[in-house]
């Protein structure tokens, strides 16, 4: 430092005289711009990028020629598609408790899908005993932040901003509308198959909508479950898969001097079917109404996903940003017209159309790109390879594993040799390519047996053929159903 003003009027004038050359020859070792650019650190970006009710056979990357998805099929060019990749639930609530948590959610009696009042009720939510991966990063010096769905406990101990997450933007159950209220008739304006000529769908504050529901029942999305900014009310005047985007772009803006996790839970493409007129148009050769606006909300998502995409190359953190993109559970075919090609069944089900998602992931500085895995992962790998990778301690009380050692090679085993479903009496379970499973709400039904490798379909059920090996499968299946608790609502 300088020395003191009261020293030596001669001494102080030579210092003066010598010090700009000093300050250079402390720096001259950095290259140019280098004091500009901001520290380097080990730990890198994490994103997770989750669709809501999205079938396996929807996109593009996934075989999917009628919807163009160009912004996620890039993040399986830029990284890994897996072609056997899980979540741990067929439905909304639980599949997220799972990823969160990286257990298995029946371990601590998150079982079922709470809907409606039932989001309000004391006690329904991710119990409070268990720890989020999300807490444990912001231990490690992570910031964090969810926007859109979170649907894991809609009273105020479940809030997300007492669950790790920094900040919120988003709404608390299981769905919403993807436009601003007044909502009063906007699910029943298109009924029909086709529209009369002229017709254009519902105008809403300047935008036309397409709206339509195909279920027998009105969703419960209403006053009770508003949009949040934390723990306050907003009147969110954009169609709702752009607000979320926004909100994740300006995460990313804001948050680019630390290390941060970003959870963007789309409630796309979950229903109630409505599409922007902007994106219908791109549609107009598909005659079916509601596969059409299927396609305009699809089409809303990739787009959204894009701009984050580019908001990290923006800011320079693409290279060393892990990014996840996958659904929650498989697509509701008649609901939502989704399509889970080749596999069996959809939402709901322990078949296989329930359970394995589109599944992608990208971290340019570390993984392969434009390469496939087909080693079963599943969905709690998630929160294990966040934990790895941020450097935040010992995994070992986590179903998950960390996919890191296997992506690049150092490991050439299997993440898992088996994986466990349960929903009620609906249970399965998966040997290496052997699946068992029974997809009944009664425990009468006969069980299923199918070598995925050969039907991923479940097509040719072999219980009679492979009888020995049933019952190895149906021992395995036992033990982990007995590792498993009560459902706690």
């Amino acid at each position: 430092m300088l020395p003191h003003r009261n020293c030596c009027p001669r001494l102080l004038a030579a210092l003066k005289a010598v010090w700009p050359a000093a300050l250079l020859l402390c720096f001259s070792h950095l290259t140019p711009g280098a004091l500009a650019q901001p520290p380097a650190r080990n730990q890198p970006n994490i994103v997770v990028i989750l669709a809501d009710d999205l079938g396996y056979g929807e996109l593009g990357c996934q075989g999917n020629p009628e919807i163009p998805t160009p912004s996620i099929d890039s993040i399986a060019r830029r990284g890994v598609r897996f072609t056997n990749g899980y979540v741990s639930a067929p439905n909304c609530s639980p599949s997220r408790a799972g990823l969160l948590t990286g257990r298995y959610q029946t371990r601590f009696g998150h079982e079922f899908n709470p809907i409606g009042a039932r989001n309000v009720e004391p006690g329904v939510g991710l119990p409070l005993r268990e720890t989020s991966f999300v807490e444990r990063l912001h231990d490690v010096g992570y910031a964090t932040a969810l926007v859109g769905k979170w649907h894991l406990g809609g009273t105020a101990p479940f809030h997300p901003n007492r669950r790790g997450f920094d900040y919120f933007y988003g709404f608390l159950h299981e769905g919403h509308f993807f436009v601003p209220a007044p909502w009063e008739g906007v699910t029943t304006m298109l009924r029909r198959k086709s529209l009369p000529g002229g017709e254009r769908g519902r105008a809403h504050l300047g935008s036309v909508i397409y709206s339509t529901h195909m279920g027998h029942d009105e969703p419960p999305y209403d006053a009770d479950n508003p949009m949040l900014r934390g723990g306050q009310p907003v009147a969110e005047q954009e169609y709702l898969t752009d607000a979320i985007t926004r909100e994740a772009v300006d995460f990313v803006r804001r948050s680019a001097e630390q290390p941060f996790f970003l959870l963007v839970s789309y409630n796309a493409v979950h229903s109630p079917l409505q599409g922007a007129d902007r994106y219908m148009q791109r549609f107009e050769s598909i005659p079916d109404i509601h596969r059409r606006i299927f396609a305009a909300m699809l089409a809303n998502l990739d787009e959204g996903v894009g701009k984050i995409l580019a908001a990290l190359r923006g800011q320079g953190l693409e290279e060393n940003t892990l990014l996840f993109f996958l659904s929650d559970n498989g697509g509701p075919t008649r609901e939502l017209t989704s399509s889970n090609k080749p596999l069996r069944g959809g939402k709901s089900d322990v078949y296989e159309g329930g359970l394995r998602v589109p599944f992608l992931v990208q971290w340019p500085a570390r993984l392969p790109q434009g390469a496939e895995e087909h080693r079963p992962v599943i969905s709690l790998d998630i929160a294990a390879t966040a934990l790895n990778v941020a450097g935040a301690g010992e995994q070992a009380a986590l179903d998950g594993v960390s996919l890191t050692p296997y992506l690049t090679d150092e490991n050439s085993g299997r993440p898992h040799e088996e994986l466990f479903w349960r929903q009620g009496q609906r249970i399965a379970v998966r040997v290496h390519d052997w699946k068992l499973l029974r997809n009944s709400r009664t425990d009468s039904e006969a069980w299923e047996l199918y070598d995925l490798s050969s039907d991923p379909g479940e097509t040719k059920n072999l219980i009679a053929e492979q009888a020995q090996r049933a019952a190895s499968l149906k021992s395995v299946l036992e033990r982990l159903d007995r590792e498993m608790v009560r459902p706690a609502f």
